[in-house]
């Protein structure tokens, strides 16, 4: 492979990388992130594949392979296990009967489903004074009330990537290389997960939140170090599946428990 061709594909794959991490900014629909979050898995492996290729180093090939296995194969099914859970009924207090209705009562109300058109039509109310009323399924899909706005999270996306390009240009200084060029964007990826690791509400867009700051941490190691090695790899691949396992229980036990994801709705319960 040429010096160019491999510049070229380097930076598709780090341009599709970081776009993937702005559109979860941009879209609120729980499912259509996950769907976003494989294709960035699909992006990151592509990294180490062009440098092995280009280096003539098919280690790298398995360590590309392993990482579109668990980034783009097991972590986003994990996750789409994880919002099946929070978005079904999680009890039924009547047996399921033609044009019947049933519904759970939690910390925070009622919720009800009715079942005549054979669709899930819940409704939550308000606890203290029943006046609060809104769709729960729409609620737990979405990411209905982040702390910052789309609009404003776009913005802010744009800045933390200037941000992360002049930060990183003393480091492009050291060795101009085609990977090293690409080293903002793998920063960019990381503050940009720690934003939505910080303004999303939901447990599943934390969730998201914390591998995309992971995967933007992997893609800074492969550009700056030319690939790591498998047992590294495999290593910290194990650590980020452990944990995923750990907040899938999480996230489904907190919707059995309290009918809700939101942790802004958890928080009262402490306060």
């Amino acid at each position: 492979m040429s010096d160019s061709v491999f510049t070229q594909l380097l930076d598709l794959a780090c341009g599709a990388f970081l776009l993937t991490a702005v559109v979860v900014l941009w879209r609120r629909e729980l499912s259509v992130i996950v769907d976003v979050f494989a294709l960035q898995g699909v992006a990151l492996a592509t990294v180490p594949l062009l440098i092995g290729w280009h280096e003539g180093r098919w280690d790298l090939a398995a360590v590309a392979a392993g990482i579109a296995v668990l980034r783009a194969g097991i972590l986003p099914h994990l996750m789409r296990r994880a919002l099946t859970a929070t978005t079904a009924p999680p009890h039924a207090d009547e047996d399921e009967d033609d044009g019947a209705s049933y519904g759970t009562n939690g910390p925070y109300g009622t919720a009800s489903w009715d079942r005549t058109d054979g669709a899930h039509s819940p409704e939550r109310t308000d606890r203290t004074d029943g006046t609060h009323r809104y769709r729960a399924d729409a609620g737990e899909a979405r990411e209905t009330q982040p702390l910052v706005n789309v609009a404003a999270s776009l913005l802010t996306a744009a800045l933390l990537t200037l941000l992360a390009y002049a930060v990183s240009r003393p480091l492009i200084a050291l060795d101009p290389s085609p990977a090293t060029r690409a080293l903002p964007v793998g920063l960019a990826v990381v503050l940009i997960g720690f934003f939505v690791l910080t303004t999303r509400r939901r447990a599943l867009s934390q969730v998201v939140g914390f591998l995309l700051l992971d995967n933007g941490i992997t893609a800074i190691a492969f550009l700056a170090t030319s690939g790591v090695p498998l047992i590294v790899e495999l290593g910290v691949s194990f650590d980020v599946l452990l944990a995923v396992l750990v907040l899938q229980i999480l996230t489904t036990r907190m919707r059995t428990a309290f009918g809700t994801t939101d942790l802004d709705d958890l928080r009262e319960l402490h306060d």
